[in-house]
């Protein structure tokens, strides 16, 4: 048993023995019945804390030679399997972190991965191996002696790739790959690839290293997508077990839609149910620079698109042109595509659209617009809790105030000629309020469609419930009236024991004067 050859099954009994563990060894299933195989060589690149390493811990400790396993899957998915003894710790396994190395050894990358992976070796083979060879061909001289096939996983595969600007180095490593995955000796040896990364593999004119891989992607990762982050179900599961409101964490952690599944970051819901709150967690485990990075390149229309998705729309890209490389963003689309890859948008393959896909992200993009181009959007966003607080405390004329400083600021960018836009532009106003409410446009009630409705969430304390209705080129009395009127209040009788009428109206001529007015009343919650 070695670091990096034939390693211990502590890191997946570390896994199995946390407080919140979801068995995702049905992932071994489908593993075992392409190993061997011309599908062995498998790339996973999703997102940050999406699953990707607690599965390389889980298939060390299945296939490594270096423990028994047995114990620790007996009770699992994959033990219900007919095949399920035949593949346990049968294999050779070299694991890596491309990461770990990189962090320290820059220029002499391969050289120390093979001074690793030796060190290992010699602890077994002693001096029967030559091992001023280059690694694959080692690995076939023990393949040769013991003829037990060779399972290889290699965590963050493309740190290479995304952080060297060096061509040559890059071309070093790629061919290091290539003998470990393609070379002639590996066809003998290799029963199993598995690699991740955050991007998919890039698309290098002439190399071929990695060609052979079978990619699944935060775009298209059928059929094991489930395997990677937690499906509503088993959110769902853990929500009753915790006593945690589902609807709220849906809004905070849910809408990756990969393959038509709904899937959530499953680092943060593990923290929301251990802590007890619901908090962004994830800008603790990843670089939200990331954000800035993209949403400020100059690219015609790229702005638009982005408040456009911060107000709750969905825009249309062609994730195809994107080179699966950071530093070839060449278009609004390339950007956009690898925000999607990074975890910072979803992507509904359906409509070809990108959108942000839960306020855990949204939290994200607040902190991002913090930037010189985005400087007004800041500020109007640093408003929108005092927004909501003046909206609760009855405050109708700052109200008028804080929606005036929003229209200003998005109505050169988000078109603002009715009420269907007045109602995007109120959604940026209220860009932080989703931490404690639902927010539903076009609301059904009991005599049609109310605009805006508010429904408090679980953990809303005496927030009161609010139904917001939109006026242009009338009145904010006559958008009460016809709250009052439509009977909207009757839809919200079982949310709250208050219940907020607001109507907010936009005076497209009112040049001289202000163009936003409010009323705010509240209501005896009797219906």
């Amino acid at each position: 048993m070695g670091t990096y050859f034939n390693p211990g099954n502590e890191s997946f009994t570390c896994d199995k023995n946390s407080k919140i563990y979801i068995d995702k060894t049905g992932l071994l299933d489908y593993l075992n019945d392409v190993i061997g195989t011309n599908g062995k060589c498998i790339a996973v690149s999703h997102a940050r804390r999406f699953g990707k390493s607690h599965a390389a811990g889980m298939i060390d400790a299945y296939y490594s030679r270096g423990c028994d396993s047995y114990e620790l899957f007996r009770d699992t998915e994959i033990a219900a399997k007919d095949n399920f003894r035949k593949y346990m710790n049968q294999y050779n396994v070299i694991h890596l972190d491309i990461s770990s190395v990189w962090d320290f050894h820059k220029e002499d990358l391969i050289e120390e991965i093979q001074k690793r992976i030796c060190n290992d070796f010699i602890k077994i083979y002693g001096d029967s191996l030559n091992y001023e060879k280059d690694l694959f061909l080692i690995i076939k001289d023990i393949y040769d002696i013991e003829n037990i096939p060779f399972v290889i996983i290699i965590d963050e595969w493309d740190c290479v790739i995304r952080n060297s600007g060096d061509e040559a180095l890059v071309h070093k490593y790629l061919q290091f790959l290539h003998s470990l995955f393609k070379s002639e000796e590996s066809k003998a040896f290799l029963a199993l690839a598995y690699i991740t990364g955050i991007l998919p593999i890039k698309k290098i004119k002439d190399e071929s290293a990695l060609n052979n891989f079978d990619e699944y992607t935060m775009i298209k990762c059928k059929p094991i997508t489930k395997y990677f982050g937690f499906t509503e179900e088993e959110v769902k599961e853990l929500c009753h077990k915790y006593d945690m409101d589902f609807e709220t964490t849906k809004t905070w952690y849910n809408g990756y839609l990969i393959d038509g599944i709904h899937m959530y970051n499953p680092n943060s819901v593990s923290q929301a149910m251990k802590k007890q709150d619901f908090d962004a967690y994830w800008k603790n485990t990843s670089s939200f620079e990331a954000i800035n990075t993209f949403i400020t390149m100059n690219y015609e229309g790229l702005k638009d698109d982005i408040l456009s998705m911060l107000s709750g729309g969905k825009v249309r890209l062609n994730v195809n042109t994107f080179q699966n490389d950071f530093s070839t963003i060449a278009s609004k689309d390339d950007a956009l595509t690898a925000l999607i890859h990074l975890g910072y948008l979803g992507y509904d393959a359906e409509r070809k659209s990108a959108y942000i896909p839960n306020y855990e992200v949204a939290s994200a993009y607040e902190l991002a617009l913090q930037t010189g181009s985005w400087s007004e959007v800041a500020r109007s966003i640093s408003k929108c809790d005092e927004l909501l607080d003046a909206t609760i405390d009855g405050d109708a004329e700052r109200v008028s105030e804080l929606i005036e400083l929003a229209h200003e600021t998005y109505t050169s960018i988000l078109k603002y000629n009715d009420e269907n836009s007045l109602s995007c532009v109120l959604t940026m106003a209220y860009f932080t309020a989703p931490a404690y409410y639902n927010i539903v446009r076009e609301f059904p009630a009991a005599k049609g469609f109310a605009d805006l409705v508010f429904i408090p969430r679980a953990n809303a304390g005496k927030r009161p419930a609010m139904v917001v209705e939109l006026k242009y080129n009338q009145s904010a009395d006559s958008a009460i009236q016809q709250i009052e009127d439509c009977r909207y209040h009757g839809a919200l009788s079982g949310y709250s024991d208050r219940i907020l009428l607001v109507g907010v109206n936009y005076n497209a001529d009112g040049a001289d004067k202000k163009k936003h007015t409010c009323v705010i009343e509240e209501v005896c919650n009797s219906y």
